[in-house]
This record gives structure tokens, sequence and C-alpha cells, in this order.
């Protein structure tokens, strides 16, 4: 599952890199049940789910609400993301690719393993940008006894 929040100033840059690191990014056991951090999602041959996450660029840091003004607006976010699941099918295999309904209330759930979750993020410490937010995805591997995630968009 990768949960992707894109803020108001992200480019088509920063979705290729999101896409290319998605996929070879080693977070599998190789075998499964050996050693950790040995296969990609490619390597395994995973399905990739992806769902719209804006309040990953929530701002928390002054009051007790939190500011999503650093997420791009709708219009706009729903063309990168759609742009970003695109970039996966291509460099991939587009049937692999799932997303959720974007901008739709939905109940997602994610049983992973361990307590693995990693952010990816597409800008490096330091630079001017990184203050502003960035193409960020969180990945987290599924377990062996529940391989896939599931979203359920209610009616």
């Amino acid at each position: 599952m990768v949960l992707v929040g894109i803020a108001s100033d992200d480019t088509d840059t920063d979705l290729q890199y999101i896409a290319n690191k998605i996929l070879s990014l080693r977070v599998f056991d190789d075998p499964p049940g050996n050693s950790m951090w040995k296969r990609s999602v490619k390597d395994i041959q995973g399905d990739i789910l992806c769902v719209s996450q804006f309040t990953l660029l929530a701002k928390t840091t002054k009051g007790n609400k939190p500011d999503f003004h650093l997420a791009m607006g709708a219009e706009n976010s729903k063309q990168m993301y759609s742009s970003l699941l695109s970039r996966l099918g291509e460099l991939y295999d587009p049937d692999k690719i799932k997303d959720g309904k974007f901008g739709a209330m939905m109940n997602v759930s994610l049983t992973n393993e361990g307590p693995v979750t990693i952010i990816v993020d597409s800008r490096k410490p330091g630079n001017d940008k990184s203050s502003n937010g960035e193409v960020q995805a969180t990945v987290a591997p599924p377990t062996a006894e529940s391989p896939a995630s599931e979203v359920h968009v209610p009616n």
C-alpha cells in the first residue's frame, strides 16, 4: 500500500523519483520469512495499491487544528496523482497498479508486519522546497497472512 500526498509545488520530477523509488525499494523478505530488506515489489511481482492522501501534508505546529495549505489543490493534485499511476504502470505492469477513488471518503484497511512504515520523500533534506512539503509515499509491505490491503468506498 502506498499513501500518496502531493504538495502545491510538486513537479513531474518529484513524481518520477517517487515512482522509481516505490518500484525499487527493498522492503520484502528473501525468501519469505528469511532475511528482510532483500526484494522489491517488482522482484516479488506484487500488486501496488495507491491511495491519495492529502493529509500527509498536514502542518500541526500551530494550534490544535491541522493546516492543509501545503497540499496541492484537488484538480491539479488529481492530475498529478493520475500521472503517478500512469508512470508506475509504464515502469512495471499496469495490471498490478491499483488505486482507490480520488477524493472519496474511503475505508482503508492495512495489515502489515511489524513496525514497518517507510516515508519516501522526493526532496533531499535541506532543499529549499523541503520545508514547503513534498510528494510523500508511505510504503507499508503486507504480512504473509494478509498479502493485500483493501479499500472500500462507501456508497
